[in-house]
């Protein structure tokens, strides 16, 4: 049995990853591809549990390893329960954030060590790596205006990271596209500022040319 594809989106709040990956996997899905898309913190019933106690502004005073345990928690159950068994049946899946965002976010956003970091990911995601990692990267203020625009639009609860200050941001940026530059193989950056159907012709693009790579 052939093997599928796995493909992670990741951006900090606002840089518009969830409508983009509904959009790839209608186009993949009108082409006969079959797609799972998942998501981190979530994707399954555990981890939509702990997704909604990680982002409930109520939350905030949780702290950083606290954090980042909930999220491999999330992650692990995501893996056995979701992406292991659609990559195994020949499935392309498609998450919202996997462990870059634990770099970007716990690592350079909150000061948790790297090696840490590291660890729990050899750990909880063994082989399991994303082949193609899709930065969608925007300004950070631009950003969380967007995000918080959102959540009061929806009156949503999902309110905690949208808290943080600006530097934070910036600093979780800055990790992305230090992740991205370590690892250019993996990872395309594709700037995330304009409308909705500019960013997907440009993330058709680079899975397009990622594509015809040998």
């Amino acid at each position: 049995m052939t093997r599928g594809r796995f493909v992670s989106f990741e951006g900090i709040e606002g840089s518009g990853k969830t409508t983009q990956i509904a959009r790839l996997a209608e186009r993949w899905r009108a082409e006969g591809v079959p797609v799972l898309v998942t998501r981190e913190p979530g994707g399954t019933a555990l981890g939509e549990s702990m997704r909604r106690m990680l982002l409930d502004s109520r939350t905030i005073d949780l702290t950083a390893e606290a954090e980042l345990l909930l999220f491999y928690a999330s992650r692990s159950q995501n893996i056995e329960e979701k992406i292991r068994p659609a990559v195994e049946r020949g499935d392309t899946v498609i998450c919202d954030r996997f462990f870059d965002a634990s770099f970007a976010y716990q690592g350079y956003g909150r000061g948790i060590e790297q090696a840490v970091i590291q660890r729990l990911t050899d750990l909880v995601c063994r082989e399991f790596r994303p082949e193609l990692t899709v930065l969608l990267d925007i300004d950070p203020a631009t950003g969380l205006e967007r995000a918080r625009r959102r959540n009061r639009a929806r009156a949503r609860e999902e309110g905690r990271f949208e808290s943080e200050d600006l530097g934070f941001y910036e600093r979780v940026r800055d990790g992305y596209l230090e992740l991205a530059r370590r690892d250019p193989a993996r990872f395309r950056v594709v700037p995330a500022l304009g409308a909705v159907e500019e960013v997907e012709v440009r993330v058709h693009g680079v899975l397009a040319a990622r594509a015809h790579q040998p």
